[in-house]
């Protein structure tokens, strides 16, 4: 048992169909290590223990009697607490939700019931999943297992900690900002951003409890400690929602490469728009090269036919017209104040803000065919690539600043004070383009902190991204648990 709580979830949910450990025995062993490491990290905010083990026995009954529910038979799961999960207090962080107890799980999550898993924690989210950090007025702050004076992310960033410190199977997150992508990165784990649109979101708080609409930009996706597991996961939650179900299915193309000799590369990770960490940038640069020297075709220089600056414009924008829509009217009104005094060919992350939250709905159309461009220069770049490779934030773990004002917060890069809305960068090209995105873990810093490697592939193809995250895992080893854990 000393070594279960590292393993993946496809290994741990093998071991329980060929009865080498029982649910009830795995159960027990994760509660065990959040009750003995939870305490200095408040990865798991909301709990049921008592019926995670009702559960887990079920499932072991349920298997003598040969009955399996699913590949995720009798495995125990947190979930983002920005998820719902039915008789489970889930907040999305908003304080005016702290008793909402749902009658019904987010679809995904249901999905992922519905295939064996066992939800016993909810993990923590900052204030309605809006910040790259994991804070909030009803659980506090969450802090990362390699460096607890760190955070580990957000707005999934409790679900990475919680993989990282081995108190769950797997975990399910939400990504707008970056929001499984650079948890990920934090952590040392693995995750996902799917495809816009091909996982449902409904059950996702915000918007509030009840709500059906599904916001653009925003995907729903998995965290694990290997990238069999994002196959599993995401091959469980993906598939239309209750509008499209009757007539529509999801058939998702095989990768394009089984192994590194087959696949086409182009490496993006220095750009002067957003320079990164010099020592991220060594191990990215490593991690490219170890790829190349497995097989793979790398061109250095390849470059979509835009910049990162233009795709960051657009990106931007764009979500801050979604996240900006439910401000109140004060915040909207010095908005259009920031705007109205702009100079002309101001593009700083105040501007951009401004012009997001108050765009009218011509506006909105003229954002949505420069969206359109960009998708279709994707389009074209990757009938020649297979995936591109880009780091997923400019620097690794930060300590945590928890300025109310994010454009008083600054981080350090290279030696060289930057702004913190900085950390969107690197996170949009496949968020606006509504491509997929996998990221690996390829190795730690000086200090012990993990380095994650984004991985950006074609349209629809989320089996090429996390094939070539599993290249990564083969090569270099995957994730390295954290000291002490």
């Amino acid at each position: 048992m000393t070594d279960l709580h590292f393993r993946s979830a496809s290994d741990l949910g093998r071991m329980i169909r060929r009865r080498e450990v029982s649910s009830a025995e795995l159960t027990e062993h994760f509660i065990a290590r959040i009750e003995k490491h939870d305490p200095k990290i408040n990865a798991v905010v909301a709990r049921d223990f008592d019926g995670a083990r009702k559960a887990a026995k079920a499932a072991d009954a349920a298997l003598a009697r040969g009955e399996v529910k699913g590949a995720l038979h009798g495995l125990p799961f947190t979930i983002k607490d920005a998820y719902e999960v039915e008789g489970l207090v889930s907040t999305g962080g908003n304080p005016a939700w702290r008793d909402n107890v749902p009658a019904r799980s987010a679809v995904a999550i249901e999905r992922l019931q519905r295939a064996g898993a066992i939800v016993f924690g909810k993990t923590n989210v900052p204030f309605l999943s809006g910040d790259l950090q994991s804070y909030n007025d009803i659980y506090g702050t969450t802090n990362n297992p390699y460096a607890l004076e760190c955070g580990p992310g957000g707005s999934s960033g409790g679900s990475a900690a919680s993989l990282a410190a081995g108190f769950t199977a797997a975990e399910f997150g939400s990504d707008i900002g970056g929001s499984i992508r650079t948890p990920a990165h934090l952590c040392g784990v693995f995750g996902h951003k799917p495809t816009y649109g091909i996982v449902p979101k409904r059950g996702h708080l915000g918007p509030a409890p009840g709500n059906l609409h599904e916001s653009d930009l925003s995907v729903a996706g998995p965290l694990a400690r290997g990238a069999e597991d994002l196959d599993l996961l995401l091959d469980i939650a993906a598939g239309p929602g209750w509008a499209d179900a009757a007539a529509w299915k999801l058939d998702l193309p095989p990768t394009r490469a089984k192994n590194p000799k087959e696949l086409r590369v182009a490496v993006w990770i220095e750009d002067a728009f957003c320079d990164i960490d010099k020592e991220s940038a060594t191990l990215l640069t490593d991690a490219a090269k170890a790829l190349q020297d497995a097989g793979a075709n790398v061109d250095w220089n390849a470059r979509p036919d835009f910049t990162l600056a233009e795709i960051t414009e657009t990106y931007l924008v764009m979500l801050h017209s979604q996240t900006g829509a439910g401000m109140p009217d004060s915040v909207r009104a010095r908005w259009a104040e920031i705007r109205k005094n702009a100079a002309p060919g101001d593009k700083s992350h105040q501007v951009l803000q401004a012009i997001g939250g108050t765009m009218n709905v011509a506006e909105q159309f003229i954002w949505k065919e420069r969206q359109a461009q960009l998708r279709w220069k994707w389009q074209d770049f990757f009938k020649s690539y297979d995936v591109v490779l880009a780091p997923v934030m400019m620097r690794p773990a930060f300590e945590h600043n928890h300025d109310t004002n994010w454009h008083r917060r600054q981080l350090e890069v290279n030696g060289v004070m930057r702004p913190y809305m900085d950390v969107l960068i690197w996170a949009g090209p496949a968020v606006v383009s509504y491509l997929p995105a996998s990221v690996a873990p390829v190795g730690l810093t000086s200090a012990g902190k993990p380095v994650g490697i984004q991985i950006i592939g074609p349209h629809l193809e989320d089996r090429t991204t996390i094939a070539v995250a599993g290249m990564f895992e083969e090569i270099l080893g995957g994730f390295t648990p954290p000291k002490g854990y």
